[in-house]
C-alpha cells in the first residue's frame, strides 16, 4: 500500500476532520481520542491522521472511530469513551453505518495495488528524425523598435527587432535542450528562406508581422482564423466558423479603458508541414505576445508541461493533427501558464 496514495490521504485528512471538526466546541486531542479507542499512545493517532505519510488504520479501529463519532454522547461524560451499541438511537446508527461505510471504503481503496503514474505518450519537442528546426518570429516595425534596433547604431543588437523575444528564448532553449544533436535556428521573417521551410517549422506570433506564418496559416487550411476586431485594437482575435455562427475568442481586461490585460487568448497547433510532410509545423500563436508566451509554455514549463502532453495523448489519440486555443490568465502583468486539464482552459480544440 502505498503512504501517498490519493485515498490513503484522503482518508487521513477524514480522521482527522472528525476529531477537530465533528465537535468543534469541544477540544478533542489526540491523546484523549487514544484512550477512548483503547491505544497505547496517541502518536499512533498522529500517524494515522498525517497530512505526509499516514499510515492505515486496522478495520476494527475505523469502526471504533464511527461509533464513537456517529453520537455526541462519546464526549459528554466525564471522559470521552466509546458508548456501546445496543445503547444507540435509530438515527445514532444510521450515522455509525454511514460512517463505517465511509471509512472502510477509503482503506479499501488505499489498499489498491497503485498504478504507476500517468506517462505522456511523447514530448512534443522532441523530434526522432535529423531535423532541423527553425523558428520563425515576426520582426518588429522600425516605429515599434529602439535605436538599438537600427543597424547603424554602434549597439546594434539583431534580437531588439524581433518580436514576441519571451517567447522565442524560452522556446529556443527548450528545443536544444530536448535535441542536443539538432541543428536549430531562430530567424526573423524577412530572412526565411526556402530552405528553411523544408524542415520542421515553428512558428511564433501573429500574422500581422509574419508574412511566413500567414502563408503557411493558410497552407494549413486550419479551421481557425485570426482576423481583425473592431474591439481590440492591440491584436487579432481568433475565429472559428461552426457552420455560418462565428465564436470569437477575445481577451479580457480590468476595466472599460483596456489599459491592463487580465486574460489572453492564446493558440497551439500542430500539423504536418504542408511543404514536407515529413515534418511537422507548429505554431504558437496569441492576440497579443502573452497569449504567445502562454502557447509556448503549455509545452514548456517544468511543472505543468508533462499533464499538457498527457491531455493531448488522450485527447488526439487517432490524429497527427491538432489545435487549441486555450486561455492565458495574466496575473501581475505576467502570463500564467494553462493547464489544459483545468476545466475553461481549453476554449476550442480541433479535432
Amino acid at each position: 500500500m502505498s503512504p501517498s496514495s490519493p485515498a490513503l490521504l484522503q482518508l487521513a485528512q477524514r480522521l482527522r476532520e472528525l476529531r477537530e471538526e465533528q465537535w468543534p466546541e469541544f477540544k478533542l486531542t489526540q491523546t484523549l481520542l487514544a484512550n477512548a479507542l483503547g491505544l497505547a499512545s496517541p502518536g499512533t493517532v498522529s500517524s494515522w491522521e498525517s497530512s505526509v505519510t499516514p499510515k492505515p488504520p486496522p478495520s476494527d479501529k475505523l469502526r471504533a472511530y464511527a461509533r464513537f463519532f456517529a453520537t455526541k454522547r462519546s464526549i459528554e461524560g466525564d471522559t470521552p469513551a466509546l458508548l456501546p451499541l445496543d445503547s444507540f438511537s435509530d438515527d445514532e446508527m444510521t450515522t455509525y453505518h454511514d460512517l463505517e461505510t465511509e471509512l472502510l471504503g477509503l482503506r479499501d481503496e488505499a489498499r489498491k495495488p497503485t498504478l504507476k503514474p500517468e506517462v505522456a505518450v511523447h514530448r512534443s519537442w522532441h523530434f526522432v528524425d535529423t531535423g532541423p528546426v527553425t523558428i520563425v518570429c515576426a520582426q518588429l516595425p522600425p516605429e515599434n523598435t529602439g535605436s538599438f534596433a537600427n543597424p547603424a547604431d554602434p549597439n546594434y543588437t539583431e534580437l531588439q527587432s524581433f518580436a514576441d523575444l519571451d517567447a522565442l528564448i524560452e522556446l529556443h532553449g527548450h528545443v536544444r535542450a530536448e535535441n542536443p544533436t539538432m541543428e536549430v535556428f531562430f530567424k526573423a521573417a524577412p530572412k526565411v528562406v526556402p530552405d528553411d521551410l523544408s524542415g520542421h517549422v515553428v512558428l511564433l506570433g501573429g500574422i500581422v508581422w509574419n508574412e511566413v506564418t500567414k502563408s503557411l496559416y493558410d497552407l494549413a487550411n486550419l479551421p481557425i482564423k485570426q482576423v481583425a476586431d473592431p474591439e481590440v485594437e492591440t491584436g487579432e482575435i481568433f475565429v472559428v466558423d461552426h457552420g455560418g455562427d462565428k465564436e470569437k475568442f477575445r481577451p479580457k481586461w480590468s476595466d472599460v479603458s483596456r489599459k491592463v490585460l487580465t486574460e489572453d487568448v492564446g493558440l497551439l497547433v500542430r500539423v504536418p508541414n504542408p511543404l514536407n510532410s515529413s515534418r511537422a509545423l507548429i505554431i504558437c500563436n496569441g492576440v497579443h505576445s502573452r497569449g504567445v508566451l502562454g502557447a509556448v509554455r503549455t509545452l514548456t514549463d517544468a511543472r505543468l508541461r508533462d499533464k499538457n502532453e498527457q491531455y493531448i495523448a488522450r485527447n488526439f489519440t487517432t490524429s497527427s493533427s491538432y489545435a487549441i486555443v486555450m486561455r492565458v490568465p495574466i496575473i501581475g502583468r505576467q502570463a500564467m501558464t494553462p493547464d489544459f486539464n483545468t476545466p475553461s482552459s481549453v476554449l476550442y480544440q480541433w479535432p
